[in-house]
């Protein structure tokens, strides 16, 4: 997990100087983020007390902000919450039909009652080859650029997932709230803007930006 602090300076260091580039497209691709949980649903509460719905609503808030400041807006970025409310997952889904979105992430924390498990997993749903192309490469970033274990791809018969047909969709879970060293991890905020600015690159690579 050192390696994400080096990770996050390189890329501020260069958003100045390197120039915007990619195919021309019509429309710019639109991208459903999905933080999970909100409201009474806390999701996982971290060993140290951490709430996984404020973990991923921040890392949600900061992939737009990134988004804007440095990469002027190129995706279509929509949250299913802006605040902690608790959507439910069915209307999650309907905004990603109405909105026809290119790609949806759902992002969550996980947890275990075995506290030395760690590591990131990503969920999608079987026999979709592209929402498996997308999860590896957010399993192969998330290890190789912010040192996590990689626990693979995996299939999920979760609602978001099996609810969306028309464009990939992928469960991102980052790391074990149920461990000491990834609750502390995740509840620094260099830690949720390494998050935000991994899945912003990873997109950017999967739509050829």
């Amino acid at each position: 997990m050192k390696r994400y602090c080096f990770y996050v300076l390189i890329w501020m260091m260069s958003a100045g100087l390197q120039p915007m580039f990619g195919q021309e497209r019509n429309r710019k691709p639109i991208v459903i983020i999905d933080p999970g949980h909100g409201g009474s649903d806390t999701g996982a509460i971290g060993i140290n007390g951490l709430k996984e719905k404020e973990v991923v609503l921040s890392i949600a808030k900061e992939i737009i902000r990134l988004n804007n400041l440095l990469f002027k807006d190129s995706l279509g970025i929509y949250l299913t919450r802006y605040s902690d409310t608790l959507i439910s997952l069915g209307d999650r889904t309907k905004l990603t039909k109405a909105l026809k979105a290119d790609v949806f992430v759902s992002i969550h924390c996980n947890q275990s009652v075995r506290k030395a498990a760690q590591g990131i997993e990503v969920y999608v749903k079987q026999g979709e080859s592209r929402s498996e192309y997308l999860a590896k490469q957010f399993t192969l970033g998330l290890h190789k650029k912010l040192a996590f274990k990689n626990r693979g791809v995996k299939y999920g018969n979760f609602q978001v997932l099996r609810e969306i047909t028309h464009c990939p969709s992928v469960l991102l879970e980052l790391g074990f709230l149920s461990n000491w060293e990834e609750a502390e991890h995740n509840g620094k905020d260099s830690s949720i803007l390494a998050y935000a600015l991994l899945i912003i690159e990873t997109l950017r690579k999967f739509f050829e930006l």
